[in-house]
């Protein structure tokens, strides 16, 4: 039986690999085998990352809520019980939007929450 060579399937395969490795520094864009390596960890990276993304973003609104809600007298937990026992549903990401950008609309907030903490 004849010896089969790889022909245009490992080609594009290899080609499909040095494509996404584009832009990597040194050999790591050059060379089949050191870029297929930093392809497969870029990718999971990629992966893992997709997900701490929304983790650091909540830590971020969390940290923002807590030192806004200070300001106005409350704890970050206090606050958040506060509003829950008001009936206030707001979300962490527009609360910190608010403690950022509209401090009095924010201190209105507190200020319900603390009511209906006694």
């Amino acid at each position: 039986m004849p010896r089969v060579k790889g022909g245009y399937v490992a080609r594009r395969r290899r080609k499909k690999v040095l494509k996404l490795a584009k832009g990597y520094h040194g050999s790591k864009h050059r060379l089949f085998k050191t870029a297929q390596v930093q392809v497969m960890k870029s990718l999971l990276y990629a992966y893992r990352d997709r997900r701490q993304k929304k983790r650091d973003f909540r830590k971020l609104w969390i940290t923002r809520i807590n030192a806004a809600a200070r300001i106005n007298g409350l704890s970050y937990s206090r606050l958040m019980h506060g509003l829950k026992v008001a009936g206030i549903e707001v979300n962490r990401k527009m609360l910190a939007d608010l403690a950022v950008n509209d401090e009095k609309a924010f201190a209105e907030l507190a200020a319900k929450a603390k009511a209906n903490l006694n």
